[in-house]
């Protein structure tokens, strides 16, 4: 992978990108989202897409704070990232996580940050539609892919479409879950769930939403969210089938057919 440009070092040179990647706290931090930002670059670069990262000049969106009840926060930290989006001019951005994607696209225009603002599923099958990109090879040619609706880009933005086309693209088998799209189950990690102690109840939810995945025989779980990838691979190795079932973003699907 060559040297992703930052904004400022673009501006520096009087250019601007296609695309701004707005890489988010998981793709940042997290070691197994780490992983997706990494092959969502690679991909990028192999297409030909002229893009930059913030950088140290990227926060968090305050979605988690906004969820969890703390309004201040988020306008404080959603006021910073406007003002830092609107010094660079940004028109488009593509991220990998669906709650970045939903504050950033639905919440920031009320402070003034309008963009449009897309899925990397979304950003990708337009790549694919546009034959800027090519999915080739057939590592999962016939294998059993179920794929999980992560509620900020199903049920919250009603994106169904573009990560199933996708998929058709690696022709694989896709099994659907007994729940699914607009009946999807959540992973257990949105509204903030991610960062509380679980409340009192018989199951985690991120196990039932294993047992469903599970029992669609699939050998590999597709995801597009980096708090479904955890709840999903933890659920995974809770029910000891860590060697049988993978759970996987869809960028690392496509990397791996490329």
């Amino acid at each position: 992978m060559t040297h992703i440009p930052t904004m400022s070092e673009l501006a520096a040179e009087g250019r601007q990108p296609e695309v701004l990647f707005w890489v988010g706290c998981a793709g940042s931090y997290d070691d197994r989202a780490q992983k997706v930002t990494v092959a969502f670059c690679k991909i990028l670069q192999k297409a030909g897409i002229g893009f930059a990262i913030l950088g140290q000049e990227e926060s968090c969106t305050g979605d988690p704070a906004r969820r969890a009840g703390n309004e201040f926060l988020f306008q404080m930290l959603a006021q910073q990232n406007v003002a830092v989006l609107n010094m660079y001019q940004v028109k488009k951005i593509v991220t990998t996580c669906p709650h970045c994607f939903n504050v950033l696209k639905n919440e920031y225009p009320v402070l003034g940050g309008n963009y449009e603002v897309m899925h990397h599923t979304q950003f990708l099958q337009s790549l694919l539609a546009e034959g800027r990109l090519k999915i080739e090879g057939g590592n999962f040619k016939g294998k059993k892919i179920t794929y999980h609706d992560s509620c900020y880009l199903g049920r919250a933005n009603g994106v169904y479409e573009a990560p199933r086309s996708l998929l058709s693209s690696l022709d694989a088998n896709l099994v659907e879950m007994k729940r699914c799209r607009s009946n999807g189950l959540c992973c257990g990690a949105g509204g903030a769930q991610m960062w509380k102690e679980d409340e009192p109840g018989g199951k985690r939810i991120n196990l039932e939403r294993t047992e469903e995945a599970l029992a669609t025989g699939a050998e590999i779980v597709a995801v597009n969210c980096p708090f479904c990838l955890t709840m999903l691979e933890d659920g995974v190795k809770a029910k000891d089938k860590q060697d049988e079932v993978k759970v996987y973003d869809l960028t690392e699907l496509i990397l791996k057919n490329q």
